[in-house]
């Protein structure tokens, strides 16, 4: 008889604190960088890196449970710990749980590794957000 076992991969993180935490199961869905006015008001950074998740697959497992939100979008709210301020992603009505990859306890895994880059144009002229090695 021979029997195949499914393994989940799973993806944790969270905020600065750790009051904040996140467990997520894959399959991690979209790893993208975004450039979007939104996105680097979120972040303070030029480009973030996303990675999404169904929202069934996502739970907030800290101490501080879920993290706040701000509804910056008409289809999605910003998620941040209302302790120590991290970011940590966005909600989205549809539902979907976009985590940002500074945010996992592991970002260098290959499953979270962006594939596309959305609002490219909207990027600093000298920021290059290709993955280039000397």
């Amino acid at each position: 008889m021979n029997l195949r076992w499914r393994m989940t991969t799973f993806f944790t993180g969270g905020c600065l604190c750790g009051e904040i935490r996140f467990k997520a199961n894959g399959p991690a869905q979209n790893p993208h960088t975004c450039s979007c006015t939104i996105c680097r008001r979120h972040s303070g950074a030029p480009t973030t890196i996303w990675v999404e998740f169904s929202a069934s697959n996502v739970s907030w497992t800290g101490p501080g449970g879920a993290p706040s939100t701000f509804r910056s979008s008409d289809y999605s709210s910003r998620a941040f710990c209302p302790t120590c301020g991290s970011s940590l992603g966005a909600i989205d009505d549809n539902p979907v749980v976009a985590l940002l990859v500074g945010a996992f306890d592991t970002p260098d895994q290959p499953e979270l590794t962006p594939t596309s880059h959305s609002f490219a144009d909207q990027a600093a002229h000298w920021w290059n957000a290709t993955n280039k090695q000397d």
